[in-house]
């Protein structure tokens, strides 16, 4: 009867150890509410999927970077042709009363009396252009043209000016940052 009862105990023994071996893991899982080595597989697939196209966007982001900058440098490389010169508010002492509305605008004329800045600002407007009359902490007043926020367009629109009559060979581009 021993031998009966063990044997009875081996038999439910092997019988246990199969289902284990047979039905794996996943019984347990699910009975224990965690998911199956399938879902796992489906889960991490999509981590994967996000991770992939969060690396993607940033390849983008960095190409388009990469664009701006080329486009950048073009523009400055066809400005230096030009013998352009770009100067910031700050290089001229800082703006004193005018708020600028755009980023650029190209300077064709700055005088330490205002009247002459006037004047000359008539001779701007009579030829089509609607200038802006800029004011800096130094005491200089500019007269500037074509407000862009598009560096590409300014140079442009440079080539352009610079065919103007009033146009001097000493124009410039100010960066209103």
């Amino acid at each position: 009867m021993l031998m009966r009862h063990n044997m009875n105990r081996t038999v439910i023994s092997v019988l246990l150890a199969s289902a284990l071996l047979f039905s794996g893991c996943d019984m347990f899982r699910r009975m224990a509410g965690r998911p199956t080595a399938a879902e796992l597989d489906r889960m991490r697939a999509e981590m994967m999927a996000e991770k992939e196209a969060e690396h993607q966007a940033r390849i983008d982001s960095l190409r388009r970077v990469e664009k701006m900058l080329a486009d950048s440098l073009s523009v400055l490389d066809s400005l230096r042709q030009m013998n352009g010169t770009i100067l910031n508010p700050s290089e001229m002492g800082g703006l004193f009363t005018t708020r600028l509305e755009a980023r650029y605008y190209i300077v064709v004329g700055s005088f330490l009396d205002r009247s002459n800045a006037e004047v000359f600002l008539g001779e701007v407007s009579a030829s089509g252009y609607v200038p802006t009359l800029i004011n800096f902490r130094n005491g200089f007043n500019a007269v500037g043209i074509m407000p862009s926020d598009n560096l590409r367009d300014v140079l442009s629109s440079l080539r352009q000016v610079k065919a103007e009559t009033f146009c001097p060979d000493d124009v410039w581009i100010l960066v209103n940052e």
